[in-house]
């Protein structure tokens, strides 16, 4: 699951298009996976940290797509 978003941040690149993302689901995604990362940090979790340390740095390639492509 950690690349599960991947295919939509490729699409966002390709397309230059963010017409059908929605910034509110990315943005409770990226503080869910924020707090699974904390969590794991609490925890001292190496699995649970690296875990969503990619997811959440899959999620930052989307925000800059994002932020770059709205019109």
């Amino acid at each position: 699951t950690s690349f599960g978003f991947l295919p939509q941040v490729i699409k966002i690149y390709k397309t230059k298009s963010v017409a059908d993302i929605s910034l509110i689901a990315l943005i409770q995604f990226a503080i869910g996976i924020s707090m699974w990362l904390l969590y794991g940090l609490h925890l001292k979790n190496i699995v649970i940290i690296s875990a969503n340390a990619v997811t959440l740095l899959v999620l930052v390639c989307a925000f800059i797509l994002y932020f770059r492509y709205k019109k």
